[in-house]
């Protein structure tokens, strides 16, 4: 079959189209037919090798972490689908690889498609979705009233981001260039910062949760717009010493990976506020949870344009162009 392959780490060179043997399931494992596939910013970063510490690839691997496709094949020991269902999932970590014709995905990391969505407009929700979903409602248990700052609203994860926290009843307000202003106001921010001719920091404050998705500086700027008791969530980085024992690092990893926050942590300490950073995990069940707000209308996928497998190449010059509206997907030919 064909397949997105990584060959050789930080080389754009070394990713090509190529063929590999057709995945066999285990028997917790669904293959699937992939229709459509996500990318996001993780896989440009994947494959520059900016995680090979903490998510060691062998090279030659498969790229890509969001999938919406035809259940195929099921393992011997599978209970919840079936060969014909219509499914959309991010695969786990050390299972990735959706920028293919098929993949053998865990049993548990799958949900059944929205019904009202193209595979395409599934295939471009599974990993924000789920990033949105930990961030908001498990990690920071936000509740109406309270505000929230979600850096770069008119990426892929902002524009979902966005909807679930006004869903939630926050007062959401974000930062965007003046081209998105409009489209992030209708997804949902009560305030839209133009970042091309204002501060944040100027116009926000008392702010209960940021979220950041950007570089240092505004990592750090972001510090003072949270009240005593805010929280400020990264998934941009810099891994944290939490993060470094949830993901089972050796101790000698454990204090390289706490060295590298230690400057932000101490800074935000000093304003009365928390910091942490946030790497999603694959949820079949969360992906259920949010299906009902993807049925009914709450959240709307954002979906920037469809590319053709063959132009894969084009899709990741957009991403990582940093223009994109929303989501890029492939659809697999």
């Amino acid at each position: 079959m064909q397949a997105f392959i990584v060959h050789r780490y930080g080389d754009p060179t070394a990713r090509r189209i190529g063929e590999v043997p057709l995945p066999e399931p285990a028997s917790d494992e669904v293959l699937v037919k992939v229709h459509a596939a996500g990318i996001n910013p993780l896989d440009s970063k994947l494959a520059a090798g900016a995680y090979k510490a903490v998510l060691p690839y062998r090279t030659p691997f498969i790229l890509g972490h969001d999938l919406a496709g035809v259940v195929e094949r099921i393992g011997r020991g599978v209970t919840r689908f079936q060969p014909g269902d219509a499914v959309f999932a991010r695969p786990r970590d050390g299972r990735i690889g959706t920028l293919a014709a098929f993949i053998a995905v865990n049993e548990a990391d799958l949900a059944r498609k929205p019904a009202n969505l193209t595979m395409e407009q599934a295939a471009s929700l599974p990993l924000v979705g789920l990033t949105a979903w930990q961030i908001l409602v498990e990690r920071a248990h936000v509740e109406a009233g309270q505000k929230v700052l979600i850096h770069a609203g008119s990426g892929g994860f902002g524009t979902i981001a966005i909807q679930l926290a006004k869903h939630l009843g926050a007062h959401v307000a974000t930062t965007t260039g003046p081209a998105n202003l409009a489209l992030v106001q209708r997804l949902g921010a009560a305030v839209a910062v133009n970042y091309r001719s204002e501060r944040f920091e100027d116009r926000l404050e008392g702010y209960d949760l940021v979220i950041n998705t950007q570089d240092k500086a505004t990592l750090e700027r972001s510090i003072g717009v949270l009240k005593p008791g805010g929280q400020l969530i990264s998934l941009s980085g810099p891994p944290d010493a939490e993060f470094a024992r949830e993901a089972g690092l050796n101790p000698l990893l454990r204090l390289v990976v706490g060295a590298m926050s230690a400057a932000i942590r101490r800074k935000a300490r000093r304003h009365a506020v928390r910091y942490a950073f946030h790497l999603m995990r694959a949820s079949g069940a969360q992906l259920e949870r949010l299906t009902p707000l993807l049925e009914n209308g709450t959240i709307q996928p954002v979906v920037d344009r469809i590319y053709p497998f063959a132009q894969i190449a084009e899709a990741f010059a957009h991403l990582e162009s940093g223009h994109a509206r929303g989501k890029l997907v492939v659809r697999i030919d």
